[in-house]
């Protein structure tokens, strides 16, 4: 797969195989990644930790599901001890406090080597990872493209070639955008797939946590590894065991499910080239697995401004005491979203967003029971500049910066989960088919993953990764 000078460009579980066997070790395999990441023009990792990283690959028990293996941490996750930043320049002392459960259990239970913290966008809040703290992540398909965000230094590092795996979480689309841009799998699963505690705060039950995968096997088991139940997230969902294992084994409850095709998910305006090619992948998918492409109405309502104003409140809270002096260090974005969203949070922005949740809930209901699956796109568009602005235009279509994150956004709300599947290159540059599913049928998305990534096999890395 590659010499143990140069890190792993199989996927994860295929490294713990390796080690298994004795092909290579986690120190090798550590150390390959280290230089690896000396030597990237990604801008893919934030912080480091050599020293701890080396210390625990010495000891790593490559018995458990990702025993030894080098473990990028998105830098919205906390691991104690380690920089704490949300990505900002007014955190950038910041250490953390605790470690997160996932990263807990991925480390603990699944024995894998956290190395350090991936680069991700300003607290999570839009999808290009390019800050005032950290500057540019490049997309390893093409350089001055973004990854996409907030996940992107967590796909970069995935699809570069630097780690095997590495955590992610989506509160928009923050998982399947960048999966989408880069080549790799990306599950959002059902809300509360994955505990979010210790320090849970419940926001607008939007956001999960997940990994950026090469695989649909890797994302299986991490799902072994981190799903189940933690009493300090109330709303996080009892465990769910043999993810992995019954991969494969639920081919024929596909046969005879519907799917609808949903260019227009969400109310976004997609690429007229990028549908086509996505289209006949959507139409091998079905061929293979025996899903009836139908046609509904699947039309959604309009969450309005009235979202986005209560999406701000968390940041307001924490840059409280430093607004507005930190003004100028913050990323267009996010300051544009403080000032335009400054005070207008009350009684009657909550109360259109709890009808806005409940229509979009009745109406995603109406959906799913008309209809097993809704295949979409992960993104409107192949992945554009890496230091931004948002584009606006899709396919010469103009529609606005607001459509970059339309086609994710409904799952996020509705709490269903949705996975990113990679289904060809346009241009040089990934695009990926979404596939939305109702409650807790991530088994059923990761089995249509799994008929796709048989029939149509995607390239594990980029084509200049390492080697």
């Amino acid at each position: 797969m590659s010499t143990t000078d140069s890190p792993w460009l199989g996927d994860a579980c295929s490294l713990v195989d390796a080690f298994r066997k004795k092909e290579r070790s986690p120190q090798e395999e550590l150390q390959a990644s280290l230089s690896a990441i000396e030597k990237s023009s990604l801008n893919a990792f934030s912080f480091l930790d050599p020293e701890g990283a080396m210390e625990r690959a010495k000891s790593s028990d490559v018995t458990k599901p990702f025993g030894g293996i080098p473990l990028g941490v998105k830098e919205l996750d906390a691991v104690q001890g380690w920089p704490y930043t949300e990505a900002c320049v007014v955190f950038a002392d910041r250490k953390a406090q605790y470690t997160s459960i996932m990263v807990e259990r991925a480390t603990q239970i699944g024995g894998a080597n956290a190395i350090g913290l991936c680069t991700a966008s300003e607290f999570g809040g839009v999808n290009i990872t390019r800050t005032v703290l950290n500057g540019a992540t490049h997309n390893p398909w093409k350089m001055g493209c973004t990854p996409g965000g907030s996940s992107g230094g967590s796909a970069a590092a995935v699809a570069g070639g630097l780690v095997s795996i590495a955590t992610g979480g989506d509160g928009g689309g923050s998982i399947r955008i960048p999966a989408g841009f880069t080549g790799l799998v990306g599950l959002k699963a059902t809300f509360g797939r994955i505990p979010r505690a210790p320090h849970t705060e419940l926001g607008n039950l939007t956001v999960n946590t997940g990994v950026m995968a090469r695989s649909i096997r890797d994302t299986a088991r991490w799902f072994d590894v981190c799903n189940g139940h933690d009493s300090r997230d109330p709303l996080s969902l009892q465990r769910v065991e043999n993810w992995e294992l019954e991969l494969g084994n639920h081919g024929e409850s596909l046969r005879g499910k519907t799917a609808v095709l949903a260019p227009n998910w969400g109310g976004a305006v997609v690429s007229p080239a990028m549908w086509a090619q996505l289209e006949e992948y959507a139409t091998h998918l079905a061929a293979i697995t025996g899903l009836r492409i139908i046609t509904i109405d699947t039309s959604l309502p309009n969450m309005g401004a009235a979202w986005s104003i209560s999406g701000m409140i968390e940041i307001q809270m924490q840059l409280a005491n430093h607004w507005p002096d930190c003004a100028e260090v913050l990323t267009p974005e996010m300051r544009f979203g403080l000032e335009t969203t400054l005070g207008k949070y009350g009684a009657d922005a909550r109360a259109k967003i709890e009808s806005r949740r409940a229509a979009l809930n009745q109406r995603m209901h109406e959906i799913f029971e008309a209809v097993d699956f809704v295949i979409t796109a992960s993104n409107p568009d192949v992945a554009f500049s890496a230091e931004g602005p948002l584009p606006s235009r899709f396919g010469g279509i103009e529609a606005g910066m607001g459509n970059n994150g339309k086609l994710t956004f409904p799952a996020n709300m509705h709490g269903n989960p949705a996975i990113s599947i990679p289904a060809g290159l346009i241009e040089g540059l990934p695009v990926a088919l979404q596939v939305n599913g109702p409650h807790f049928s991530e088994q059923l998305l990761l089995e249509l993953g799994l008929a796709m990534e048989r029939s149509r096999p995607w390239a594990l890395v980029a084509p200049n990764s390492p080697c």
